[in-house]
């Protein structure tokens, strides 16, 4: 058989030192790399909220305690009656309930609008709270030609008036 002779041996001392720096230098790069400092992954943000526009309404305390002290004038039907209050934001009447008188409770309910027309006599001009009247009495006001009654001056608890 044909058997060649096996190649002889190239002694250590002629082999290229090329290929054992190119593997240190890749060695030391990886390492390199594996010391730099890692950050996390970033989550993908999230898309912002929709801007929420929230309606403020007054506490029912406040609508209660401004009605105790201005609600006098309130013109009853059927004891209901309806009141608009000063909105500081707005600054304006825009706030507006609808009262219930049941045994001497009152029980307010807040509403879009208001449906009777607002007392516009004997009114203060920087009152918080503005009542409403109904169309009779609104008419029968108008009948009598916008008389209103004159009203005593009261005494005031020192005794002046």
């Amino acid at each position: 058989m044909d058997e060649t002779p096996p190649e002889p041996l190239v002694p250590r001392s002629r082999l290229s030192k090329t290929p054992s720096w190119i593997t240190l230098g890749f060695v030391l790069g990886v390492l390199f790399m594996l010391s730099l400092p890692h950050d996390a992954p970033k989550k993908p943000a999230a898309p912002p909220e929709p801007a929420l526009v929230r309606l403020e309404r007054p506490k029912l305390t406040e609508v209660e305690a401004v009605f105790a002290e201005w609600g006098d004038r309130a013109v009853w039907e059927h004891d209901l009656t309806e009141v608009a209050l000063w909105d500081t934001e707005k600054r304006s009447y825009t706030i507006f309930y609808e009262v219930l008188r049941r045994e001497g409770q009152y029980y307010f309910r807040s509403i879009p609008r208001l449906t009777r027309p607002i007392l516009e006599r004997g009114t203060d001009p920087q009152a918080p709270l503005l009542v409403t009247e109904t169309e009779k009495t609104r008419r029968e006001w108008i009948e009598r030609g916008r008389y209103e009654p004159r009203t005593e001056p009261q005494e005031t608890p020192d005794g002046r008036r």
